[in-house]
């Protein structure tokens, strides 16, 4: 069936929902409109489905979310014969009626759906996965993406994101579905009645918020510090959850960004709710400047990710890095276990590849093991999966990834921005009684260890011809391998793709043993690094470089070289 044929019946049959009609109406006639509509279906992968909301098969609506829950439950209901399924939504426009219908479809299947009676943070629909021994979890989410989209994030059993497989089970019965007959439907009220879809007690998220306190490396810490945040959730879900914690652990002086308090799908105040952008933190960075507080906090609308500010030497607010914060972390959490003799036999901090590699020589410091995943945090949670079943979850201490996402603790299998702001605001507090504000601390690490600078590029290849001239630099790379970079030379290669590492300085090889991926990623001498890394969802490169400096500016004048050069090897401007 062909875009039109789509967009009339479309016209027909959407009638469950009249802003979709109306809207179908208003491009009638509007050929480029329809097409964007309904040239494509949205497809169902690890990360789920995410899209503009509005009417058609490529936007995000109660049709597109109900066929996709059919196939999540045709994919429970064979491979385990039934069960059940959680589901929470954040702030998002339509995130609560997309719950619904998800629960909908769940129950007219027999299975059994656990459901959020408010927006609640994606790592407690992780927890609630497994709290409730569940087949599966459904996060209606578009994380930090812009206002006009929404999504819907799929969980395994484990309470991680879906695996490739997985998905791609779902995805094939999706695909075998009819857009309007296909999903099965009940009566919301009759379903809660039979017990079909509950909600879920409040006393559950008080258990996740022990469970949550239980990763305090230095109990008790905050109270009477006199420690100073201000925090904005950014019109999403941590509110509640992450207020009540930091009080919880002593932490009274908090001072809320009243005009990113409360819930808003429009995000009228930061159009980019992401903390990795300084936009984002405009308004929390004004209250700096009148409060004068310690810390920053700023969690995106799903409460999985957060960013931080805090003062500098000059009374300024510094932005810190997803990197910086894992790095303080890392050492503030091997440092303070080991004198307090909480530290594990063989302690494990994960980090993805494209993280910084400082963590590893703080690991070596502390005796540490590091593992090295892909980018995802599906990963971490698959290396926690993994010392689980081997009666080895202690020895997990920490994972973290540079865009802004930690997680302490087995509890949950994602990101979490609520412990990692107890745990951000804990660290403060410990080091504020040394006189000592965060500024110094990674800067004292920088000191110590070098200074690491690390930066992401995206360079982008529309259409057809761009996703081919994207394989041709990579085939290239491979076919071509560079011999140096910026007059650093290249000591060792990783192939992520063909499961490879190579040391040249050595000659010696390895097996990579993490699932394919088509990464590149190069080791250069005094420490420097690139990694080269298509989109898997989006028509573009990423590269990540680390320049190693014995200063900033040292490191920001090497990093200067390293840019010219990689774009350079790779072609582009």
């Amino acid at each position: 069936m062909n875009y039109l044929d789509l967009y009339n019946e479309w016209l027909e049959k959407a009638t469950d929902d009249e802003a979709l009609i109306d809207e179908l109406k208003s491009i009638e006639g509007n050929d480029k409109e329809i097409h964007d509509r309904f040239y494509q279906q949205l497809k169902f992968g690890t990360a789920g489905l995410r899209g503009t909301l509005g009417a058609g098969t490529n936007r995000m609506n109660i049709y597109v979310v109900r066929q996709a829950t059919q196939g999540l439950a045709n994919y429970v209901n064979k491979k385990f014969g039934g069960g059940a399924v959680a589901i929470s939504h954040d702030s998002r426009n339509n995130a609560d009626v997309f719950m619904i219908e998800a629960a909908r479809v769940l129950a007219a299947n027999g299975i059994k759906a656990y459901i959020t009676s408010e927006l609640q943070p994606t790592p407690v629909l992780s927890y609630l996965v497994r709290h409730f021994s569940c087949q599966a979890g459904i996060m209606i989410t578009a994380s930090h993406n812009p206002a006009a989209y929404n999504g819907y994030k799929a969980y395994g059993e484990d309470g991680c994101q879906m695996t490739d497989v997985s998905a791609g089970i779902v995805y094939d019965e999706i695909c075998s579905l009819d857009m309007f007959a296909g999903a099965k439907l009940c009566n919301f009220d009759e379903a809660v009645k039979s017990g079909l879809i509950e909600y879920v007690d409040d006393s559950v998220y008080t258990e996740y918020l022990a469970e949550v306190k239980k990763q305090q490396i230095n109990p008790g810490i905050c109270e009477g510090s006199e420690i100073s945040v201000v925090y904005t959730p950014l019109n999403g879900t941590g509110n509640k959850l992450v207020r009540r914690v930091l009080k919880e652990i002593g932490i009274e002086n908090v001072s809320i960004v009243k005009e990113q308090e409360l819930p808003d799908g429009n995000f009228t105040t930061c159009p980019f709710p992401n903390p990795e952008i300084k936009e984002a933190l405009e308004l929390g960075l004004k209250m700096c400047d009148e409060v004068k507080p310690d810390l920053l906090l700023a969690t995106d609308p799903d409460a999985d990710r957060v960013g931080i500010a805090v003062p500098d030497f000059d009374g300024s607010y510094r932005l810190i890095t997803g990197n910086e914060t894992g790095i303080m972390l890392t050492d503030y959490i091997l440092k303070c276990r080991k004198e307090n003799e909480t530290l594990p036999e063989n302690p494990i901090v994960v980090k993805t590849i494209v993280s910084t590699p400082l963590i590893k020589r703080i690991c070596k410091k502390y005796g540490a093991q590091m593992a090295d995943v892909l980018t995802g945090f599906k990963y971490i949670g698959e290396i926690i999966l993994g010392l689980e079943q081997n009666n080895e979850t202690d020895r997990y201490v920490f994972g973290f990834e540079e865009s802004y996402g930690y997680l302490a603790g087995s509890y949950v299998r994602d990101k979490d921005a609520v412990v990692a702001s107890m745990l951000i605001c804990e660290m403060a507090a410990y080091y504020k009684k040394q006189g000592k504000s965060l500024s110094q601390v990674i800067d004292e690490l920088y000191n110590e260890y070098g200074y690491y600078y690390n930066k992401t590029l995206n360079f982008y290849f529309e259409g057809a011809e761009g996703m081919q001239k994207m394989a041709d630099i990579m085939n290239s790379l491979r076919e071509n391998p560079p011999k140096e970079l910026a007059g650093y030379s290249v000591e060792g290669i990783s192939d992520y793709l063909e499961s490879t590492e190579k040391d040249l300085t050595t000659g010696e090889e390895n097996t990579i043993n993490l699932p394919k991926s088509n990464v590149l990623s190069y080791s250069l001498a005094d420490s420097n690094a690139a990694i080269v890394r298509p989109s898997g969802t989006e028509p573009k490169i990423k590269l990540y470089l680390t320049s190693v400096g014995n200063s900033q500016e040292n490191a920001l004048s090497i990093m200067d070289t390293l840019e010219d050069a990689a774009k350079a090897l790779l072609g582009v401007k």
